[in-house]
């Protein structure tokens, strides 16, 4: 991504619009409220204050030529459908915005939203997995069955090698990286698990839970 425009810049947006502009994306960052605005201003490329449910407003911000637009509001779920709808309208590439609940998603989704994040669904399944066992350290959903794992390496691993192993063929679970005290090595078939090891690993979820047994 190039460009972004970023609609809301309350803590959520606010934390997107500055990692996109740490990653060398040009921001756009738009909010009604003049505080929110002076506050980003310095971590963005420009920022306006407006009413993002305003046609005029917003077709004078060229909402077409961003490569994504991105519809942060929490306050008013009324707000934010609005405003994915008319920036849809008004030729938007692609769309992504926040809801609160499967309700809000899939009116968003029906509204002009190519995407729809769920930071709160998203953020209590991350904090219940990884918090459900001592052996998850951490974990990335990548849909709704597949999701990359850190796991502390079981007992029966100790002294035994990826090849020995073979997760893959018993379990249908590859390890991607091995994480020992000091660095971080891509497997192959004859590294030798330590008891201080962490892997990480990526596969469906109930695959992984029957390979760690968690």
């Amino acid at each position: 991504m190039d460009s972004a425009l970023i609609i809301g810049v309350g803590q959520f947006g606010s934390h997107i619009a500055k990692r996109m502009s740490e990653m060398r994306c040009e921001v756009m960052a738009v909010d009604i409220n003049e505080e929110r605005i002076n506050e980003i201003l310095p971590y963005v490329t420009n920022a306006q204050i407006g009413d993002s449910t305003n046609k005029e407003f917003m077709a004078s911000l060229g909402v077409r030529n961003y490569d994504v637009c991105i519809v942060t509001i929490g306050s008013s779920f009324q707000t934010s459908l609005e405003t994915t709808a008319l920036i849809k309208e008004l030729g938007a590439p692609v769309v992504v915005s926040r809801a609160s609940n499967d309700v809000q998603m899939k009116f968003l989704l029906r509204n002009g939203a190519d995407d729809v994040v769920y930071p709160e669904k998203q953020m209590a399944i991350r904090i219940a997995t990884k918090y459900a066992s001592k052996t998850i350290l951490d974990f990335i959903q990548l849909d709704s069955s597949v999701s990359i794992f850190e796991m502390k390496i079981p007992k029966e691993w100790y002294g035994k090698t990826v090849a020995q192993l073979d997760v893959r063929k018993k379990y249908n679970v590859n390890i991607i990286a091995v994480k020992s005290s000091s660095h971080v090595i891509v497997p192959y078939p004859d590294l030798k698990m330590a008891a201080d090891d962490i892997v990480l690993v990526i596969g469906e979820r109930k695959d992984i839970q029957k390979c760690f047994k968690v």
